[in-house]
């Protein structure tokens, strides 16, 4: 895939997970409150310290989202493969966006399912648009010489 079209990929991929990323922790803040307004709570569990463990959710996945963001953005600054470990996180986000797109359809909806699946979209396609295979050759030492001499 040429540049043209992978730094875009990557610059779209990180500014959906930056929105995503926000999106998460609002959504997460609004259940919180709900949950300690109406003094909910689930199997005598303290509201509390539900609305706390949902904030503290909500947290943990806008971090995430915005580490995915942050790599992919970085690919696209570099127009470089991300390392080992960002591939891995990177993957690990598109199998949690799979995993959450198929439960969304019952709980949310089809719109929510198709957000889903475009992010799971993009951020494989970033990944296969900076796979093994888009590095440049090495340049020649400039001779068309063989490198060792021919066998007498």
């Amino acid at each position: 895939m040429s540049t043209k079209v992978r730094r875009p990929v990557a610059f779209i991929a990180a500014i959906v997970l930056f929105a995503e990323a926000v999106g998460i922790v609002i959504i997460n803040g609004v259940m919180a409150t709900f949950v300690k307004n109406q003094d909910m709570s689930l199997a005598g569990m303290d509201p509390g310290v539900m609305a706390n463990s949902t904030w503290v959710l909500g947290g943990i996945s806008g971090a995430f989202l915005l580490l995915c963001g942050v790599l992919l953005l970085l690919a696209g600054i570099r127009d470089r493969a991300p390392g080992r470990i960002a591939r891995i996180v990177l993957i690990c986000c598109a199998v949690i966006h799979g995993v959450l797109g198929a439960l969304t359809v019952g709980l949310v909806g089809w719109g929510a399912f198709v957000f889903m699946m475009v992010v799971l979209g993009l951020v494989v396609l970033a990944l296969v648009a900076y796979g093994p295979g888009q590095e440049k050759p090495a340049e020649q030492a400039g001779t068309d010489q063989p490198a060792a001499p021919a066998p007498a």
